[in-house]
């Protein structure tokens, strides 16, 4: 508990040793409200105090109004023999120990949120002019080296550059299995770097770091909010108002032809006690701030209760291959010259051809070549995108790159089904081989698509792979479409078309994880990014991150999306049956204050503590 809350606790247990003490003094005489004024201003003081300053501002319905005006008119029917006061008293603390309630249910939710928020560095160890300094890691400047002791988090992101070591990513995946980090690695903000003495060179400043998004995106979640969130909002707009003026002409409308003046105003400030929207009002945005706190203990960060409640409503996943389904890891599986050419040989122009490139594919062929190029041999390389390269090679021109680029250069190939990518090889317009290369699925892979059909999820996969590459995949996996040899814009027209599909009633999902998935993302219904070792153009564009980037995570997020809705739609149903309910047994006197204090509090009550299990 905070200060402010145990503060409360001791009024709440003040006003209750008051009450007890008004009620066994035997006195009842027209005096007797004074007996019970010390319990009631102790407990309630404030709820008065917050009603007329936001009366005086012009914002007059809302529960401080609701709760002042019925205790007060409670105090106000013992004039008429009705005799209130012990429940005018009841009511208001019976409202203080369930606002203190949901203020202690709230604190768990934040306190979720801030044990991640704790991934955040308070130094960075900096040499400066020999002697080792501390740091606001703010001040540190890209290309700056760093030292990170053990047992101290990272600071900033960036790449060892000496030392070795393992790192605990728990605050940032989920996971406690550490991960060994050495030379030439490269390592997140947030991790704790459990057993070695490391330096890190820092490649990114603090605002554009690991840490600065994750708490970004957090922080910012509360404020995008689903639908349910929003009804709620726009129905206590109105509802509210509506009650008390109902409230009202059930307190005077009657009596005028009736009589009975102090049952009917009991009945009307009894109406207005029960109709306070707390349970409403506090639950629901509880129930999803609850539900994205907990999916972030898991290492899944999702941007704000609509995309919870958009991938809850999901009835169609889309992936993304390379990297999101496979590791990303390619390795040359094949080396396939035609006669009269060597596999050494081939190997040696492909590598030599991709000397130029970054691109994972045409480091695997110069890490399989093994040997240093001498770059004074090349000339004139040209890069084709989505094809491949042409260049010079000691004066010939060599093209190495997929079937329809060797087809424009004038070198006839052969169309290989082999299952890989395949990057054929041509020199002076002859046909010389091909080279296969392949990617591992990840080892969960399988689990998460099979996660996902047993919930009835459709699943289909879009790759800019060969068709081979792209149905061997697809078919180990057991996904129920696959669209193969996609450039980006032809990854969007699939979702667009998916989309458009006639009778389509459930949301639809794209996993991705490369700087060209960036658009699909943007255009699903939600978009979810692998975080560990997605671009940071994905990640912008996504609206939930997978921080250790396993695809089964998916099902996870998506099992922890329908809980917290199913959650919230309890919490609705619940509040507004049980309010309709006695509601209209008040307004027929069939019920007095004791269970109007139920269907207000007891159902804040019961509604928050349905809300917390959302956090587990």
């Amino acid at each position: 508990m905070t200060n402010k809350q145990k503060k409360m606790l001791w009024r709440i247990l003040a006003s209750a040793v008051l009450l007890v003490a008004a009620v066994l003094v035997p006195y009842q005489g027209p005096w007797r409200f004074l007996l019970f004024l010390p319990a009631y201003f102790t407990i309630g003081w404030d709820v008065l105090w917050r009603a007329g300053k936001n009366i005086a501002h012009g914002q007059v319905f809302d529960e401080n109004f609701l709760m002042a005006l019925a205790t007060v008119g409670a105090f106000c029917t013992g004039f008429f023999g009705q005799g209130e006061y012990p429940e005018a008293v009841f009511v208001m603390l019976f409202y203080q120990v369930g606002e203190l309630f949901q203020g202690v249910a709230v604190g768990r939710s934040r306190k979720s949120i801030s044990e991640l928020m704790d991934l955040r560095p308070d130094y960075a160890n900096v040499e400066i002019d020999g002697q080792l300094a501390q740091v606001d890691p703010e001040d540190v400047e890209v290309g700056s080296v760093i030292l990170v002791k053990p047992g101290e988090k990272i600071p900033l992101d960036g790449v060892v550059t000496e030392g070795s070591t393992t790192l605990n990513t728990a605050a940032l995946t989920g996971e406690s299995l550490p991960r060994p980090a050495r030379e030439g690695d490269s390592v997140s903000s947030g991790c704790v770097n459990v057993s070695g003495l490391i330096k890190i060179r820092v490649e990114r400043a603090f605002q554009e770091g690991t840490v600065a998004k994750i708490l970004d995106l957090v922080e910012n979640a509360a404020s995008k909010k689903a639908k349910a969130e929003n009804f709620i909002t726009r129905f206590a707009r109105y509802y509210t108002p509506a009650v008390v003026i109902a409230a009202v002409l059930l307190a005077f409308a009657p009596p005028i032809f009736l009589g009975g003046w102090a049952d009917w105003l009991s009945r009307g400030l009894t109406f207005l006690v029960v109709s306070c929207p707390c349970a409403l009002v506090i639950s629901v945005p509880l129930s999803f701030f609850g539900g994205i706190g907990g999916a972030s203990k898991r290492g899944i960060l999702i941007k704000g209760g609509n995309y919870m409640e958009a991938l809850a409503g999901a009835d169609t996943v889309v992936f993304d291959k390379t990297g999101t389904l496979t590791q990303g890891v390619f390795q040359v599986s094949g080396v396939y010259p035609e006669p009269g050419f060597t596999r050494e040989q081939l190997l040696e122009l492909a590598a030599m051809a991709e000397h130029y490139s970054s691109h994972p594919i045409a480091r695997s062929i110069q890490e399989a070549w093994g040997r240093a190029v001498d770059p004074a041999r090349l000339s004139d390389a040209q890069e084709c995108p989505g094809r491949g390269v042409v260049l010079k090679i000691d004066g010939k021109t060599v093209c190495a790159g997929n079937r329809q680029l060797l087809m424009e250069q004038g070198a006839g190939c052969p169309e290989i089904s082999e299952a890989g990518t395949v990057v054929q090889v041509a020199a002076q317009g002859k046909y010389l081989g091909h080279i296969v290369i392949s990617d591992q699925l990840k080892p969960d892979a399988q689990e998460a698509i099979s996660q996902l059909k047993a919930r009835g999820i459709r699943t289909v996969m879009l790759t800019g792979d060969t068709r081979s590459a792209g149905e061997a995949a697809a078919s180990a996996l057991g996904i129920d479409q696959a669209y193969t040899g996609l450039l980006p814009a032809g990854k969007v027209e699939k979702v667009e078309a998916l989309l458009a599909e006639p009778g389509r009633k459930g949301k639809l999902a794209f996993v991705g994880d490369g700087i060209n998935d960036a658009p699909v993302l943007s255009r699903a219904d939600v978009g979810v990014a692998m975080g560990a070792l997605g671009s940071d153009a994905a990640i912008e564009a996504a609206d939930i991150v997978l921080m250790d980037d396993k695809p089964s995570k998916i099902a996870v997020a998506m099992d922890l999306s329908r809980r917290t809705l199913n959650i919230v739609r309890q919490n609705i149903a619940f509040a507004l049956g049980v309010k309709a309910l006695v509601l209209l047994l008040c307004a027929l006197g069939l019920t007095g204050m004791w269970l109007a204090v139920f269907a207000d509090v007891g159902v804040m009550i019961l509604a928050v503590l349905n809300a917390t299990r959302a956090l587990r």
